[in-house]
C-alpha cells in the first residue's frame, strides 16, 4: 500500500513498533475527542457509591455543595436536596438537567478543579 500518511512509526531495537509520531494538529484532535463524554471517574462514583450523577460530578470536580450552590445562585440547602433526590420533583427535573449541564460545562474548562 502506497497511500500517503502523516504518521511515522519508529521501531525499537528488536524491530517492532515502539513509537508513533503524528502531526500536532492530529494529536490535538484525537486528544479532544478522547476527552469528550462522561469521565470514567464520574461513572464509577455513580455505580460504586450509589450516588446521583449530580453528586458524582461535584465530587469529580472537587467542589463543595456550598460552592456549586453559590455559582448557581441558590442556597446550599436547595442544592443539597436536588443532589440526593432519587427522583426529582416535577418542577426540579429540568433544574437537575441544567445542573448536570452546568457541572459538565465547568469540568471542561481549564483549571476547573
Amino acid at each position: 500500500m502506497n497511500a500517503h500518511t502523516n504518521i511515522q512509526i519508529i521501531k525499537g531495537t528488536d524491530g517492532t513498533p515502539a513509537y508513533v509520531v503524528i502531526p500536532y494538529a492530529e494529536w490535538l484532535a484525537l486528544r479532544d475527542r478522547e476527552q469528550s463524554g462522561v469521565p470514567n471517574e464520574v461513572v464509577n462514583f455513580v455505580f460504586d457509591n450509589n450516588w446521583t450523577p449530580i453528586r458524582a460530578w461535584r465530587e469529580h470536580l472537587i467542589l463543595t455543595q456550598a460552592e456549586v450552590a453559590r455559582r448557581m445562585g441558590i442556597s446550599q440547602a436547595a442544592y443539597a436536596q436536588s443532589e440526593v433526590a432519587a427522583k426529582p420533583r416535577k418542577g426540579i427535573e429540568k433544574g437537575s438537567s441544567l445542573l448536570l449541564a452546568f457541572l459538565y460545562m465547568i469540568s471542561s474548562k481549564p483549571n476547573s478543579k
